[in-house]
């Protein structure tokens, strides 16, 4: 069951890490072209936010005692992703949402996703994700005790 949820919580760090780290590096990037205080833009505290609650997620799947498909699976994304990029650039370029009929924070976080893309980031996130996936340690369960085992099962 908790590799289920592992599965589960690793979709969510996946989307986190692309469309929030893709809206908050793109909302980062412009605050710094524009030379933007922080403290009196409301845009880039939020993107600071949620620059630190997507790095707290990838911290507590990297370090939490949680299932190693939770880290499996967004490093997968990312490595595919980079590989692709690699190979055919206008192909990964392509799996961006754009167009005309995207909404506009939608298509912020899609430049994003290309910037932290092409500058390599992505990659870099894949790998560090992928060595949990590598700890024999993640994928055993929790250490039971035999003798209390034993007694559970007959009623002592």
């Amino acid at each position: 069951m908790r590799h289920f949820f592992g599965l589960l919580l690793g979709a969510l760090v996946a989307a986190a890490l692309l469309l929030g780290g893709g809206w908050a590096s793109q909302e980062a990037v412009r605050g710094a072209a524009q030379s933007v205080d922080p403290a009196k833009d409301t845009r880039m505290l939020i993107a600071l936010g949620v620059m630190a609650v997507v790095g707290l997620l990838l911290g507590l799947v990297l370090v939490g005692r949680v299932s190693p498909l939770a880290a499996f699976v967004p490093s997968m994304a990312l490595l595919a992703w980079t590989v692709v990029y690699v190979l055919d650039v206008s192909r990964a370029a392509s799996l961006v949402p754009t167009g005309p009929a995207v909404q506009a924070e939608l298509l912020q976080a899609g430049r994003g996703m290309l910037t932290l893309l092409s500058t390599g980031v992505y990659g870099l996130l894949g790998v560090a994700l992928f060595l949990p996936v590598l700890m024999p340690s993640r994928w055993a369960g929790p250490v039971r005790d035999e003798e209390e085992e034993y007694e559970e099962s007959f009623g002592y």
